[in-house]
């Protein structure tokens, strides 16, 4: 990956060599400004998740790193742990868990402890490094598509994100992780490279499941320019070779807890809306859902499959711009349609938003942040935060449900705007270049 990030950017010649200069010394200016901002940003991760424990999730994350010690994988994919009288699922790929095992070794040693390094700050802290480097991942991008008018206030939103910040500094999860590594898969596409693009979808996928959704889109974009066996050789034999325990040992329990996982009911969009009718069959939190909650989640989820597929195929023979706004898209069916959504999952369609419209991005990250400062204020019992506890079963209290529904009308009027040229391969229309 270039890292280069004071090279100037390619400009159009419009009036000579001066202007060329001048042209570079406002980009370098702007590089310098926006890596300055995403340095105070990680700073201030680092400096939350040293003086904090996080949310239940990092507890989780500790007794789970306890269970794979003591009892390896496959006990914990059927048994879980319990917590606080809540029954978390371990649902992540062999990846993570590797992971923790590694975070729980390391979190004992004598010499981080008496640097004050414990488990909550270990679990964090590669997150905190992912939003940086999803940072210095965007400015590549924008310097590769100098086409696309991507201004400076967003750029310099995404590196001080309020919602990179909680959920990064304080939440505690793998998800901006595989955000990054899947910003990076996207940037290899823009570089020709589909080896590489390969190998970085593998490693996102490794990290949490739902990039598989995203798999036909770089799929059949290297399809179409007759490089798809090496995007696939790379993406199938990582998969393969990290997924290898699980599918020969216990794969009725990896697809349970994996590949099928669902988040809890009634807490974000249409499942927000259909619970509050109050009906009984569409009550339910996580386990056991009542048979119209588990038919209409099923309905969504076929539902986004067929959208991501449509999409993917008949946008397949447009540029790696178009591949990277039809990723953006993607992520806007998805939770536009999602059943469920998990309050730090807002980070996963964050650059790509950013890069099919910083408009809307600006409009998602402002209502966002609102919804996750009441989410983490509420899970907290106010400020200052220091552990923040969901206390029961029932999925994001109503009251902080009830704001995340801004950034589910966003995402849904964005979906609107964009679907046309998703599905139909038109050039944007005047309203989308507008918001882009």
């Amino acid at each position: 990956m270039e890292l280069s990030l004071l090279r100037p950017r390619f400009t159009p010649e419009i009036g000579g060599h001066s202007d060329e200069v001048t042209q570079s010394s406002q980009d370098q200016q702007q590089n310098v400004l926006v890596l300055g901002a995403a340095c105070v940003a990680f700073f201030l991760k680092l400096i939350i998740a040293y003086n904090t424990f996080g949310t239940n999730d990092v507890a989780a994350f500790y007794m789970f790193a306890g269970s794979l010690r003591e009892h390896g994988l496959e006990w914990t994919y059927r048994n879980g742990v319990i917590f606080f009288s809540n029954f978390p699922v371990f649902n992540h790929p062999p990846l993570t868990a590797y992971y923790l095992e590694l975070v729980g070794a390391l979190s004992k040693s004598p010499f981080l402890q008496n640097c004050g390094i414990t488990f909550p700050f270990l679990i964090r802290l590669p997150g905190i490094v992912a939003d940086f480097m999803s940072v210095v991942v965007l400015m590549q991008i924008r310097d590769r598509i100098p086409g696309r008018q991507i201004p400076m206030w967003s750029v310099l939103l995404f590196a001080l994100s309020p919602v990179s910040l909680m959920v990064s500094g304080f939440h505690g999860n793998t998800d901006p992780i595989m955000t990054m590594f899947l910003l990076v898969s996207a940037y290899m596409c823009l570089r020709n490279q589909p080896l590489l693009c390969g190998i970085f979808f593998a490693l996102s996928c490794q990290i949490k499941i739902i990039p598989l959704l995203l798999l036909p889109i770089p799929l059949f974009f290297w399809l179409k320019r007759g490089k798809a066996a090496p995007f696939v050789a790379a993406w199938g034999l990582l998969t393969v070779a990290l997924w290898i325990q699980p599918l020969t040992r216990f794969p009725v329990l990896f697809f349970r807890n994996v590949i099928a996982y669902s988040s809890y009911w009634g807490g974000w969009g249409i499942s927000f809306w259909l619970k509050l009718t109050h009906w009984s069959q569409f009550d339910g939190g996580f386990f056991n859902l009542p048979l119209a909650a588990t038919l209409v989640t099923l309905l969504l989820k076929v539902g986004i499959i067929l959208g991501v597929l449509t999409m993917a195929w008949r946008r397949r023979h447009l540029s790696d711009v178009g591949l990277i706004d039809s990723l953006a898209c993607a992520w806007l069916v998805l939770f536009v349609f999602a059943p469920s959504i998990s309050p730090q999952y807002m980070v996963w369609l964050a650059p790509f938003v950013l890069l099919l419209s910083p408009k809307l991005y600006g409009w998602l990250t402002v209502a966002t942040g609102v919804a996750l400062f009441f989410f983490y204020n509420e899970l907290a019992g106010g400020l200052p935060w220091y552990i923040g506890i969901a206390r029961n079963n029932s999925g994001a209290p109503s009251f902080t449900a009830a704001w995340m529904l801004w950034p589910w009308g966003i995402l849904v009027a964005g979906l609107i705007l964009f679907w046309r040229s998703a599905i139909y391969v038109q050039e944007p229309s005047e309203t989308e270049q507008a918001f882009q």
